[in-house]
Protein backbone atom coordinates (compact mmCIF):
# COMPACT_ATOMS: atom_id res chain seq x y z
CA UNK A 1 0.00 0.00 0.00
CA UNK A 2 1.11 4.00 -0.48
CA UNK A 3 -0.49 6.74 0.93
CA UNK A 4 -2.00 7.69 -2.80
CA UNK A 5 -4.60 5.80 -4.17
CA UNK A 6 -5.43 6.04 -8.11
CA UNK A 7 -9.27 5.33 -8.67
CA UNK A 8 -10.51 4.47 -11.82
CA UNK A 9 -14.18 5.16 -12.61
CA UNK A 10 -15.92 3.16 -15.54
CA UNK A 11 -18.60 5.42 -16.36
CA UNK A 12 -17.44 8.20 -15.12
CA UNK A 13 -20.16 10.52 -16.98
CA UNK A 14 -23.16 8.56 -15.64
CA UNK A 15 -25.67 9.25 -13.03
CA UNK A 16 -23.97 6.45 -10.66
CA UNK A 17 -21.15 8.63 -10.67
CA UNK A 18 -22.32 11.81 -10.41
CA UNK A 19 -24.96 11.18 -7.59
CA UNK A 20 -23.12 9.05 -5.56
CA UNK A 21 -19.73 8.04 -5.90
CA UNK A 22 -18.38 11.44 -6.12
CA UNK A 23 -20.30 12.95 -3.80
CA UNK A 24 -18.67 9.98 -1.52
CA UNK A 25 -15.52 10.56 -2.20
CA UNK A 26 -15.84 14.27 -1.62
CA UNK A 27 -16.97 13.31 2.06
CA UNK A 28 -14.07 10.76 2.40
CA UNK A 29 -11.62 13.50 1.33
CA UNK A 30 -12.82 16.07 3.77
CA UNK A 31 -12.57 13.43 6.63
CA UNK A 32 -9.28 12.44 5.86
CA UNK A 33 -7.47 15.40 4.39
CA UNK A 34 -4.45 13.93 4.09
CA UNK A 35 -5.78 11.14 2.20
CA UNK A 36 -4.12 11.53 -1.40
CA UNK A 37 -6.14 9.76 -4.57
CA UNK A 38 -5.48 10.04 -8.42
CA UNK A 39 -8.85 10.42 -9.97
CA UNK A 40 -8.81 9.00 -13.51
CA UNK A 41 -12.26 9.32 -15.56
CA UNK A 42 -13.33 6.97 -18.35
CA UNK A 43 -16.59 6.84 -20.47
CA UNK A 44 -17.41 7.01 -24.28
CA UNK A 45 -18.28 10.31 -23.68
CA UNK A 46 -15.88 13.38 -25.68
CA UNK A 47 -15.24 15.08 -22.55
CA UNK A 48 -12.03 17.06 -21.57
CA UNK A 49 -10.12 16.67 -18.03
CA UNK A 50 -11.69 20.02 -17.69
CA UNK A 51 -15.35 18.60 -18.40
CA UNK A 52 -14.67 15.75 -15.07
CA UNK A 53 -13.93 18.90 -13.13
CA UNK A 54 -16.72 20.16 -13.55
CA UNK A 55 -18.75 17.39 -12.68
CA UNK A 56 -16.23 16.95 -9.74
CA UNK A 57 -16.90 19.80 -7.93
CA UNK A 58 -20.62 20.23 -8.56
CA UNK A 59 -20.86 16.78 -6.81
CA UNK A 60 -18.53 17.58 -4.07
CA UNK A 61 -20.38 20.90 -3.31
CA UNK A 62 -23.55 18.44 -2.51
CA UNK A 63 -21.81 17.52 0.09
CA UNK A 64 -19.97 20.72 1.00
CA UNK A 65 -16.70 19.37 0.13
CA UNK A 66 -16.00 21.91 -2.56
CA UNK A 67 -12.71 22.98 -0.91
CA UNK A 68 -11.64 19.11 -0.78
CA UNK A 69 -12.06 19.20 -5.24
CA UNK A 70 -9.24 21.11 -5.52
CA UNK A 71 -6.98 18.42 -4.02
CA UNK A 72 -7.75 15.86 -6.53
CA UNK A 73 -5.70 15.02 -8.98
CA UNK A 74 -7.69 14.19 -11.81
CA UNK A 75 -7.49 12.77 -15.92
CA UNK A 76 -10.03 12.14 -18.39
CA UNK A 77 -9.49 9.59 -20.72
CA UNK A 78 -12.22 8.56 -23.31
CA UNK A 79 -12.25 4.81 -23.34
CA UNK A 80 -14.35 1.86 -24.57
CA UNK A 81 -13.99 -0.27 -21.62
CA UNK A 82 -15.58 -3.57 -23.41
CA UNK A 83 -11.59 -3.16 -26.23
CA UNK A 84 -8.58 -4.86 -24.93
CA UNK A 85 -6.62 -2.32 -26.61
CA UNK A 86 -8.57 0.77 -24.33
CA UNK A 87 -8.06 -1.07 -21.44
CA UNK A 88 -4.55 -1.63 -21.69
CA UNK A 89 -3.82 2.20 -23.10
CA UNK A 90 -5.93 3.35 -19.86
CA UNK A 91 -4.34 1.00 -17.07
CA UNK A 92 -0.91 1.73 -18.61
CA UNK A 93 -1.05 5.22 -16.95
CA UNK A 94 -2.14 3.88 -12.79
CA UNK A 95 0.39 4.09 -10.57
CA UNK A 96 0.12 3.07 -6.45
CA UNK A 97 -2.31 1.28 -5.16
CA UNK A 98 -5.33 1.04 -7.96
CA UNK A 99 -8.92 0.71 -7.54
CA UNK A 100 -10.91 0.27 -11.16
CA UNK A 101 -14.96 1.20 -9.97
CA UNK A 102 -17.13 -0.17 -12.75
CA UNK A 103 -19.72 2.63 -12.41
CA UNK A 104 -21.76 1.11 -15.27
CA UNK A 105 -24.46 -0.91 -16.48
CA UNK A 106 -24.37 -4.88 -15.15
CA UNK A 107 -23.82 -6.37 -18.55
CA UNK A 108 -21.07 -3.51 -19.19
CA UNK A 109 -18.79 -4.63 -16.56
CA UNK A 110 -19.16 -8.00 -17.50
CA UNK A 111 -17.91 -7.70 -20.91
CA UNK A 112 -15.45 -5.19 -19.48
CA UNK A 113 -14.14 -7.51 -17.13
CA UNK A 114 -13.68 -10.43 -19.81
CA UNK A 115 -11.94 -8.04 -22.29
CA UNK A 116 -9.09 -8.12 -19.32
CA UNK A 117 -6.63 -9.95 -18.88
CA UNK A 118 -4.05 -10.49 -15.59
CA UNK A 119 -1.02 -9.14 -17.54
CA UNK A 120 -3.26 -5.21 -18.27
CA UNK A 121 -3.83 -4.98 -14.62
CA UNK A 122 -1.55 -3.05 -12.30
CA UNK A 123 0.04 -5.71 -8.99
CA UNK A 124 -2.83 -5.83 -6.53
CA UNK A 125 -6.15 -3.50 -8.14
CA UNK A 126 -9.15 -3.91 -6.72
CA UNK A 127 -12.15 -5.04 -8.96
CA UNK A 128 -15.26 -2.95 -7.72
CA UNK A 129 -18.76 -4.26 -9.06
CA UNK A 130 -21.65 -2.53 -8.29
CA UNK A 131 -24.92 -5.19 -7.85
CA UNK A 132 -26.62 -6.64 -8.96
CA UNK A 133 -23.71 -9.19 -9.49
CA UNK A 134 -25.21 -11.60 -12.34
CA UNK A 135 -28.86 -11.86 -13.12
CA UNK A 136 -29.17 -15.34 -11.20
CA UNK A 137 -26.80 -17.75 -9.71
CA UNK A 138 -25.19 -19.56 -12.55
CA UNK A 139 -24.50 -16.41 -14.29
CA UNK A 140 -22.81 -14.93 -10.63
CA UNK A 141 -20.82 -18.13 -10.54
CA UNK A 142 -19.33 -17.37 -13.72
CA UNK A 143 -18.73 -13.77 -13.27
CA UNK A 144 -16.93 -14.94 -10.36
CA UNK A 145 -14.89 -17.44 -12.35
CA UNK A 146 -13.80 -14.29 -14.93
CA UNK A 147 -12.90 -12.27 -12.03
CA UNK A 148 -10.74 -14.69 -9.54
CA UNK A 149 -8.99 -15.45 -12.42
CA UNK A 150 -8.05 -11.52 -12.72
CA UNK A 151 -7.23 -11.59 -9.01
CA UNK A 152 -7.52 -13.01 -6.01
CA UNK A 153 -10.90 -12.85 -3.96
CA UNK A 154 -9.56 -10.58 -1.69
CA UNK A 155 -9.49 -8.01 -4.46
CA UNK A 156 -12.85 -7.72 -5.85
CA UNK A 157 -15.15 -5.20 -3.97
CA UNK A 158 -18.88 -6.53 -4.70
CA UNK A 159 -20.23 -3.31 -3.53
CA UNK A 160 -23.64 -3.44 -1.25
CA UNK A 161 -23.98 0.24 0.37
CA UNK A 162 -26.88 -1.31 2.94
CA UNK A 163 -23.35 -3.20 4.30
CA UNK A 164 -22.03 0.73 5.16
CA UNK A 165 -25.50 1.94 6.58
CA UNK A 166 -24.34 3.10 10.17
CA UNK A 167 -27.22 1.10 11.52
CA UNK A 168 -26.27 -2.10 9.92
CA UNK A 169 -22.65 -1.49 11.98
CA UNK A 170 -24.59 -0.69 14.89
CA UNK A 171 -25.98 -4.14 15.17
CA UNK A 172 -22.82 -5.39 15.81
CA UNK A 173 -22.64 -3.03 19.30
CA UNK A 174 -26.05 -3.96 20.15
CA UNK A 175 -25.93 -7.29 19.82
CA UNK A 176 -22.05 -8.38 20.83
CA UNK A 177 -21.54 -6.10 23.44
CA UNK A 178 -24.68 -6.25 25.78
CA UNK A 179 -25.66 -8.98 28.20
CA UNK A 180 -29.29 -7.90 28.32
CA UNK A 181 -29.49 -9.10 24.43
CA UNK A 182 -26.60 -11.88 23.38
CA UNK A 183 -28.32 -14.61 25.46
CA UNK A 184 -31.35 -13.96 24.14
CA UNK A 185 -30.33 -13.63 20.20
CA UNK A 186 -32.09 -17.44 19.03
CA UNK A 187 -35.29 -18.62 18.60
CA UNK A 188 -35.74 -19.64 22.11
CA UNK A 189 -36.32 -15.89 22.81
CA UNK A 190 -37.37 -14.47 19.85
CA UNK A 191 -40.59 -14.63 17.48
CA UNK A 192 -39.90 -12.96 14.48
CA UNK A 193 -38.07 -10.59 12.52
CA UNK A 194 -38.90 -7.72 9.79
CA UNK A 195 -36.79 -5.96 7.95
CA UNK A 196 -38.40 -3.50 6.11
CA UNK A 197 -37.06 -0.74 3.67
CA UNK A 198 -40.35 0.85 1.92
CA UNK A 199 -39.46 4.46 -0.23
CA UNK A 200 -41.66 7.54 -1.34
CA UNK A 201 -39.51 7.36 -4.24
CA UNK A 202 -41.52 6.18 -7.26
CA UNK A 203 -39.73 5.45 -10.73
CA UNK A 204 -37.67 8.28 -11.01
CA UNK A 205 -36.60 7.41 -14.23
CA UNK A 206 -34.85 4.44 -13.64
CA UNK A 207 -37.18 1.96 -16.23
CA UNK A 208 -33.86 0.87 -17.97
CA UNK A 209 -32.67 -0.47 -15.10
CA UNK A 210 -35.27 -0.99 -12.59
CA UNK A 211 -38.15 -2.33 -15.21
CA UNK A 212 -35.90 -5.43 -16.14
CA UNK A 213 -35.22 -6.08 -11.97
CA UNK A 214 -38.26 -5.13 -9.73
CA UNK A 215 -38.57 -4.50 -6.27
CA UNK A 216 -36.90 -8.47 -5.32
CA UNK A 217 -34.19 -8.45 -7.04
CA UNK A 218 -33.06 -4.97 -6.91
CA UNK A 219 -33.73 -4.58 -2.61
CA UNK A 220 -34.16 -8.08 -1.16
CA UNK A 221 -32.01 -10.33 -3.22
CA UNK A 222 -29.17 -8.12 -2.24
CA UNK A 223 -29.46 -5.52 0.60
CA UNK A 224 -32.01 -7.13 2.32
CA UNK A 225 -30.71 -10.08 2.67
CA UNK A 226 -26.90 -8.94 3.84
CA UNK A 227 -28.64 -7.18 6.46
CA UNK A 228 -30.49 -10.34 7.66
CA UNK A 229 -26.97 -11.75 7.39
CA UNK A 230 -25.48 -9.12 9.90
CA UNK A 231 -28.00 -9.86 12.33
CA UNK A 232 -28.29 -13.35 12.19
CA UNK A 233 -24.73 -14.48 12.79
CA UNK A 234 -22.93 -16.11 14.71
CA UNK A 235 -20.04 -14.22 16.58
CA UNK A 236 -17.32 -13.58 14.75
CA UNK A 237 -13.66 -14.06 16.05
CA UNK A 238 -12.77 -10.75 14.76
CA UNK A 239 -14.15 -8.20 12.80
CA UNK A 240 -11.35 -8.54 9.49
CA UNK A 241 -13.01 -9.49 6.38
CA UNK A 242 -12.21 -13.21 6.89
CA UNK A 243 -14.18 -14.08 9.90
CA UNK A 244 -16.74 -11.54 9.42
CA UNK A 245 -17.41 -12.27 5.55
CA UNK A 246 -17.17 -15.87 6.95
CA UNK A 247 -19.82 -15.44 9.83
CA UNK A 248 -22.32 -13.83 7.14
CA UNK A 249 -21.50 -16.14 4.69
CA UNK A 250 -22.86 -18.67 6.78
CA UNK A 251 -26.27 -17.66 7.47
CA UNK A 252 -26.64 -16.64 4.12
CA UNK A 253 -26.00 -21.03 2.91
CA UNK A 254 -28.77 -21.74 5.40
CA UNK A 255 -31.25 -19.44 4.56
CA UNK A 256 -34.15 -20.56 2.48
CA UNK A 257 -37.14 -19.68 1.52
CA UNK A 258 -40.19 -20.19 4.44
CA UNK A 259 -41.22 -23.86 4.42
CA UNK A 260 -40.10 -24.22 0.59
CA UNK A 261 -43.41 -22.37 -0.48
CA UNK A 262 -42.93 -19.39 -2.51
CA UNK A 263 -46.30 -19.35 -3.26
CA UNK A 264 -47.25 -19.14 0.33
CA UNK A 265 -44.37 -17.40 1.79
CA UNK A 266 -44.63 -14.21 -0.99
CA UNK A 267 -46.22 -11.22 -1.86
CA UNK A 268 -46.08 -9.06 -4.95
CA UNK A 269 -47.94 -5.82 -6.11
CA UNK A 270 -47.20 -2.63 -8.14
CA UNK A 271 -48.59 0.83 -8.15
CA UNK A 272 -51.24 2.47 -9.86
CA UNK A 273 -51.72 6.55 -10.19
CA UNK A 274 -51.91 8.33 -6.75
CA UNK A 275 -50.11 10.90 -4.68
CA UNK A 276 -46.94 11.12 -2.93
CA UNK A 277 -46.49 13.86 -1.03
CA UNK A 278 -48.64 15.87 -2.52
CA UNK A 279 -46.81 15.16 -5.91
CA UNK A 280 -49.09 13.41 -8.31
CA UNK A 281 -47.48 9.93 -9.83
CA UNK A 282 -48.54 8.13 -12.75
CA UNK A 283 -49.27 4.61 -12.57
CA UNK A 284 -46.38 2.19 -13.02
CA UNK A 285 -47.36 1.17 -16.28
CA UNK A 286 -46.80 4.53 -17.51
CA UNK A 287 -44.27 5.43 -16.59
CA UNK A 288 -41.32 6.36 -19.31
CA UNK A 289 -39.66 3.37 -20.65
CA UNK A 290 -41.77 0.73 -18.40
CA UNK A 291 -42.70 -2.84 -20.67
CA UNK A 292 -46.16 -3.59 -18.46
CA UNK A 293 -45.74 -6.89 -19.90
CA UNK A 294 -42.95 -7.26 -17.96
CA UNK A 295 -45.45 -7.69 -15.08
CA UNK A 296 -42.30 -6.09 -13.16
CA UNK A 297 -42.96 -5.44 -9.11
CA UNK A 298 -42.61 -2.40 -6.97
CA UNK A 299 -43.83 -3.79 -3.83
CA UNK A 300 -42.21 -7.03 -2.62
CA UNK A 301 -42.47 -9.21 0.53
CA UNK A 302 -40.74 -12.45 1.15
CA UNK A 303 -40.36 -14.76 4.41
CA UNK A 304 -37.58 -17.09 5.17
CA UNK A 305 -36.38 -18.94 7.16
CA UNK A 306 -32.16 -19.78 8.67
CA UNK A 307 -32.40 -23.39 8.90
CA UNK A 308 -29.82 -23.62 11.90
CA UNK A 309 -29.90 -24.72 15.68
CA UNK A 310 -29.54 -20.72 16.76
CA UNK A 311 -33.05 -19.89 14.01
CA UNK A 312 -34.28 -22.36 13.30
CA UNK A 313 -38.30 -21.87 13.32
CA UNK A 314 -38.51 -18.23 13.24
CA UNK A 315 -39.88 -16.04 10.50
CA UNK A 316 -37.60 -13.57 8.66
CA UNK A 317 -39.50 -11.65 6.81
CA UNK A 318 -37.99 -8.73 4.08
CA UNK A 319 -39.99 -6.24 2.06
CA UNK A 320 -39.41 -3.60 -0.08
CA UNK A 321 -41.60 -1.17 -2.23
CA UNK A 322 -41.85 1.84 -3.86
CA UNK A 323 -44.49 5.00 -4.26
CA UNK A 324 -45.57 4.09 -0.83
CA UNK A 325 -47.01 6.60 1.74
CA UNK A 326 -45.75 7.21 5.22
CA UNK A 327 -42.83 4.02 4.81
CA UNK A 328 -41.18 2.20 7.52
CA UNK A 329 -37.03 1.49 7.16
CA UNK A 330 -36.67 -0.63 9.95
CA UNK A 331 -35.58 -4.03 11.51
CA UNK A 332 -38.04 -5.11 13.90
CA UNK A 333 -37.18 -7.88 16.07
CA UNK A 334 -40.02 -9.06 17.90
CA UNK A 335 -39.50 -11.15 21.63
CA UNK A 336 -41.63 -14.43 22.50
CA UNK A 337 -43.69 -13.56 25.73
CA UNK A 338 -43.03 -14.87 28.83
CA UNK A 339 -44.57 -17.83 29.95
CA UNK A 340 -46.60 -16.90 32.91
CA UNK A 341 -47.83 -13.81 34.11
CA UNK A 342 -48.46 -13.25 38.08
CA UNK A 343 -52.40 -13.24 38.67
CA UNK A 344 -53.18 -10.27 39.59
CA UNK A 345 -51.52 -8.65 37.05
CA UNK A 346 -53.48 -7.37 34.01
CA UNK A 347 -53.12 -6.12 30.43
CA UNK A 348 -50.97 -6.84 27.77
CA UNK A 349 -47.86 -9.30 28.12
CA UNK A 350 -47.25 -9.30 24.76
CA UNK A 351 -43.36 -9.97 23.86
CA UNK A 352 -40.95 -7.11 23.83
CA UNK A 353 -40.04 -5.56 20.37
CA UNK A 354 -36.88 -3.90 19.44
CA UNK A 355 -36.76 -1.53 16.68
CA UNK A 356 -33.54 -0.51 14.15
CA UNK A 357 -34.96 2.75 12.45
CA UNK A 358 -32.96 3.19 9.35
CA UNK A 359 -32.80 7.12 9.04
CA UNK A 360 -32.92 8.54 11.35
CA UNK A 361 -30.90 6.02 13.05
CA UNK A 362 -32.76 5.24 16.45
CA UNK A 363 -33.28 2.23 18.67
CA UNK A 364 -35.86 1.64 20.75
CA UNK A 365 -37.15 -1.41 23.17
CA UNK A 366 -40.81 -1.43 23.82
CA UNK A 367 -41.57 -3.37 26.99
CA UNK A 368 -44.54 -4.24 29.82
CA UNK A 369 -44.50 -2.02 32.74
CA UNK A 370 -46.62 -0.82 35.67
CA UNK A 371 -49.58 1.86 35.04
CA UNK A 372 -48.30 4.84 36.30
CA UNK A 373 -52.19 5.19 37.93
CA UNK A 374 -52.75 1.30 38.73
CA UNK A 375 -49.52 -0.40 39.37
CA UNK A 376 -51.26 -3.51 38.97
CA UNK A 377 -52.05 -2.74 35.22
CA UNK A 378 -49.69 -3.73 32.32
CA UNK A 379 -49.23 -1.04 29.64
CA UNK A 380 -46.61 -0.58 26.98
CA UNK A 381 -43.67 2.00 27.10
CA UNK A 382 -41.05 2.58 24.59
CA UNK A 383 -36.95 3.37 25.44
CA UNK A 384 -35.10 5.09 22.93
CA UNK A 385 -31.89 6.19 22.37
CA UNK A 386 -30.32 8.14 19.18
CA UNK A 387 -28.11 6.32 17.31
CA UNK A 388 -25.05 7.74 15.83
CA UNK A 389 -25.31 8.04 11.93
CA UNK A 390 -21.47 7.84 11.60
CA UNK A 391 -19.21 10.31 10.26
CA UNK A 392 -19.16 9.09 6.61
CA UNK A 393 -22.50 8.39 4.89
CA UNK A 394 -22.57 4.58 3.55
CA UNK A 395 -21.31 4.88 -0.14
CA UNK A 396 -18.18 6.92 1.53
CA UNK A 397 -17.89 4.07 3.74
CA UNK A 398 -18.05 1.23 1.34
CA UNK A 399 -15.45 3.29 -0.88
CA UNK A 400 -13.40 3.86 2.17
CA UNK A 401 -12.63 0.49 1.98
CA UNK A 402 -12.46 0.28 -1.64
CA UNK A 403 -9.61 2.72 -1.80
CA UNK A 404 -7.46 1.45 1.30
CA UNK A 405 -8.10 -2.10 -0.41
CA UNK A 406 -10.30 -3.96 3.27
CA UNK A 407 -12.82 -5.75 1.58
CA UNK A 408 -14.47 -6.34 4.76
CA UNK A 409 -17.88 -4.33 3.61
CA UNK A 410 -17.60 -5.90 0.60
CA UNK A 411 -19.97 -9.10 -0.58
CA UNK A 412 -17.92 -12.54 -0.96
CA UNK A 413 -18.08 -14.15 -4.48
CA UNK A 414 -19.76 -17.29 -2.51
CA UNK A 415 -21.95 -15.11 -0.93
CA UNK A 416 -23.36 -13.36 -3.81
CA UNK A 417 -24.38 -16.52 -5.71
CA UNK A 418 -26.06 -17.86 -2.40
CA UNK A 419 -28.53 -14.46 -2.58
CA UNK A 420 -29.67 -16.03 -5.81
CA UNK A 421 -30.10 -19.49 -4.75
CA UNK A 422 -32.14 -18.17 -2.51
CA UNK A 423 -34.73 -16.17 -4.35
CA UNK A 424 -34.61 -18.25 -7.29
CA UNK A 425 -37.95 -20.89 -6.33
CA UNK A 426 -39.67 -17.36 -5.75
CA UNK A 427 -38.35 -15.62 -9.35
CA UNK A 428 -40.06 -19.09 -11.10
CA UNK A 429 -43.38 -18.84 -8.89
CA UNK A 430 -43.53 -15.74 -10.06
CA UNK A 431 -43.09 -15.73 -13.79
CA UNK A 432 -45.35 -18.84 -13.86
CA UNK A 433 -47.66 -16.40 -12.56
CA UNK A 434 -48.43 -18.69 -9.23
CA UNK A 435 -48.52 -15.56 -7.54
CA UNK A 436 -50.86 -12.50 -8.13
CA UNK A 437 -49.26 -9.32 -9.00
CA UNK A 438 -51.79 -7.49 -6.74
CA UNK A 439 -51.99 -3.11 -6.58
CA UNK A 440 -51.71 -0.40 -4.94
CA UNK A 441 -52.13 3.12 -4.87
CA UNK A 442 -49.22 5.19 -4.95
CA UNK A 443 -48.77 7.23 -1.76
CA UNK A 444 -50.42 4.02 0.02
CA UNK A 445 -49.72 2.07 2.51
CA UNK A 446 -49.62 -1.05 0.23
CA UNK A 447 -52.58 -3.41 -0.94
CA UNK A 448 -55.59 -3.44 1.55
CA UNK A 449 -55.40 -7.11 1.69
CA UNK A 450 -52.08 -6.82 3.30
CA UNK A 451 -51.13 -6.62 7.03
CA UNK A 452 -49.86 -3.79 8.46
CA UNK A 453 -46.00 -3.42 8.61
Amino acid sequence: MTDATTLVIFGAGGDLASRLLLPALGQLLVREPSRVVHLIGADREDWTDADLEDVVRKSFATMDAEDAASRVDLTYRKTDITQPDDLRALLKECSGQVALYFAVPPSIAAASVAAMTPDMLPTGAMLVMEKPFGTDEAGARALNRTLTALVPESQVFRVDHFLGRSTTLNLLGARFANRILEPLWSAESIESVSIVYDERLALEGRAGYYDSAGALVDMIQSHLLQVLAVLAMEEPATLDEVDFREATGAVLRATFVWDDDPVAATRRARYTAGSVDGVDKPSYVDEPGVDPARETETLAEATFEVRNSRWAGVPFRLRSGKALGEPATEIVVRFRPVRHVPAGLTGTADGAILRFSLGPDRMSLELNLNAAEDPFELERATLSAELGEGALKAYAEVLSGVLDGDPLLAVRGDAAEQCWRIVAPILQAWRDGDVPLEEYVAGSSGPASWPSH
